[in-house]
C-alpha cells in the first residue's frame, strides 16, 4: 500500500473524497517530488482533507495553496496551507491573482468539473507551470455528463486534449504546428478520469543507428 494510500484509510482530520484508484496514479507521478522544495496548487478545496493529505505526504519544504469559490474554505488555512477564494472558470480572476503566486510544481485541477472551467484553467496555468512540473486534472467522467455540459463528442476537455496529442507530435508536421506544448509538454497520460500533462523542454527529436546490418 502506497503512503498515500495509507493516510486515506487512517485519516481522522479533515474530510477527503477520492475514487480508489487515484492513489496509484498520484504516487506515479507525485513521488519524486517528495522531500523537495516545492510549490503546489489544488483547485476545488472543500473541506480541506486532500490539502492535509499534500502537506503530509509531501513533506516539510512543501507550500501549498488552494482555490475554491465557495469563501467558507478560508478556515481551512494552516501553517503552508493558503487558501484563495475565487472562481477558477473567470479568466480576470486568474489575470489578477498570477502576478501574486509562485511558479507551482504541481496543479490538481479538482475543482468544479465544469468543462469550461477546466479549459480556462489550463489554458491559464500550464503555460505558467514549472518547467519540470505537472499539471492533473481528475474526475474527467464528468466529461460524459450533460448536466456538466459534456457528452461523448461535446467539446469536452478530453476531445480538447486530443489537440494536444498532435501539438505534442508537432516537430512531425508543418512547422506552423510548432507551439508552446511541443517545445514543453513530455508526456500526456491518460487514465479512467484523470489525465496527467508533464512538463519538460524539448527540441527537435533526432534519430540515429548504431551496429552493424545483418543482411
Amino acid at each position: 500500500m502506497g503512503r498515500l494510500k495509507a493516510y486515506f484509510e487512517s485519516n481522522d482530520k479533515r474530510l477527503i473524497h477520492k475514487w480508489d484508484h487515484y492513489f496509484e496514479i498520484y504516487e506515479r507521478h507525485f513521488q519524486r517530488f517528495v522531500n523537495q522544495k516545492v510549490n503546489i496548487l489544488e483547485i476545488g478545496v472543500q473541506h480541506g482533507g486532500s490539502l492535509q493529505m499534500w502537506k503530509n505526504y509531501f513533506g516539510e519544504q512543501a507550500t501549498l495553496y488552494g482555490i475554491d469559490i465557495d469563501p467558507r474554505c478560508k478556515c481551512v488555512e494552516e501553517d503552508r496551507i493558503k487558501i484563495i477564494i475565487g472562481d477558477q472558470g473567470d479568466r480576470d480572476f486568474w489575470k489578477e491573482i498570477k502576478p501574486g503566486l509562485p511558479e507551482f510544481d504541481i496543479i490538481i485541477d479538482d475543482g468544479g468539473h465544469l468543462i469550461h472551467q477546466q479549459i480556462i484553467t489550463f489554458e491559464e496555468m500550464f503555460p505558467v507551470l514549472s518547467n519540470n512540473g505537472v499539471f492533473l486534472v481528475e474526475d474527467l467522467h464528468t466529461n460524459y455528463w450533460s448536466e456538466m455540459g459534456g457528452g461523448l463528442h461535446s467539446d469536452n476537455f478530453i476531445n480538447y486534449s486530443k489537440n494536444i496529442i498532435d501539438s505534442l507530435n508537432g516537430w512531425h508536421q508543418q512547422p506552423e504546428n510548432i507551439d508552446l506544448f511541443t517545445t514543453s509538454t513530455w508526456s500526456i497520460c491518460c487514465y479512467d478520469s484523470i489525465l496527467v500533462f508533464e512538463k519538460k523542454p524539448r527540441s527537435q527529436p533526432f534519430h540515429e543507428m548504431t551496429g552493424n546490418p545483418s543482411f
